[in-house]
């Protein structure tokens, strides 16, 4: 889930655009308001000459600095990403920067360079997945995740989590936005066999990743299911959250419900909008996240992790050896 948003050589000519010019780069499938940039800096009281530009150098010493990186030769748009991601906090940027650096190191098992095409291939028998094209008025982009299948492997749900860090790696170097609201919808699939599937130490994990490691906002998660089971769902998805983020869980009982809070003209057909379908849309993003370029964004990407043998050890605290999963057995000696 993404509930489950670059560092690349690819995107360097566009992330110095932005900078310089105050523009977004048009993107193959993205598209942005005229008054996305300036709206959502003013927000953050970034919007003055000079001061983005500050904060986006104040954060490259930063990392500069820092001896267990393995890679610092981040672009610019990927600092303003993240600046924009904590909310104009330049220390809630250091500490997610390293974060997600250190979740590379520590859970290579969701991070690892794929063909989406090729290695997903059963993937879109079980779910549809698409953030959709057009941002909301407030400037949050909405992500659709239509679960399909009757039975669903173990392995499936791990491909889906891969499948969602890729997706999140091409946002982090093209997209700029508020945040996200989430569509689960659970209309066609089996839930007492979706929900006997799920790992809870790995749900843990890949909410963490993408929280805590890529900073996504939730505005909102809307659910669309009528079986009573759902509720099994949610008390899961509450363990997990923190409580701030499940108080805005919303369960629905059809697809019309979802028509109050997210416009029509954003939403793709199948969901009653006037956007390009489901399928079409995520065939649109199987293109772009196999493609060349972006295949070998992920291979820079998942390459920028830690070596922890270099890192100072008053700063491994129990911030990180608290984190979901086998952290606490991490020798940083």
């Amino acid at each position: 889930m993404i509930i489950y948003v670059s560092i690349v050589y690819t995107v360097e000519a566009s992330s110095h655009l932005l900078v310089k010019m105050d523009t977004i780069p048009q993107d193959r499938i993205l598209e942005t308001k005229p008054d996305t940039l300036t709206v959502v800096r003013k927000q953050y009281n970034l919007d003055k000459p000079g001061q983005m530009k500050e904060a986006i150098s104040i954060l490259h010493k930063w990392v500069q600095q820092q001896k267990h990186f393995k890679k610092k030769d981040f672009s610019e748009f990927y600092y303003e990403a993240v600046i924009i991601g904590c909310k104009g906090s330049i220390e809630r940027a250091k500490n997610q920067i390293d974060k997600i650096c250190t979740m590379r190191t520590l859970l290579p098992q969701f991070f690892q360079d794929c063909n989406v095409k090729n290695d997903f291939a059963d993937l879109r028998k079980i779910v549809h997945i698409a953030i959709l094209p057009k941002l909301t008025d407030d400037h949050y982009r909405v992500q659709i995740n239509k679960f399909t299948a009757n039975v669903i492997k173990p392995s499936e749900l791990m491909e889906y989590y891969r499948y969602n860090i890729i997706q999140s790696e091409y946002i982090k170097a093209h997209d700029y936005l508020n945040g996200f609201i989430v569509v689960q919808d659970f209309t066609e699939t089996n839930m007492v066999d979706f929900v006997s599937k799920i790992n809870l130490s790995e749900l843990r994990q890949i909410l963490s990743i993408h929280i805590e490691g890529y900073g996504v906002r939730i505005k909102a998660i809307h659910i669309i299911c009528a079986s009573k089971v759902i509720s099994t769902f949610v008390s899961i998805l509450k363990q997990v959250l923190s409580s701030k983020v499940a108080d805005r869980i919303n369960v629905h009982k059809n697809i019309e419900e979802i028509h109050k809070h997210i416009p029509k003209e954003i939403l793709p057909k199948d969901f009653g909008g006037d956007e390009r379908s489901l399928k079409d849309l995520q065939q649109e993003w199987l293109d772009v996240l196999s493609s060349e370029e972006h295949m070998k964004h992920m291979q820079v990407v998942n390459a920028a992790g830690t070596d922890e043998k270099f890192r100072r050890k008053d700063c491994f605290n129990d911030q990180y050896a608290g984190m979901p999963g086998t952290f606490r057995s991490l020798s940083v000696d």
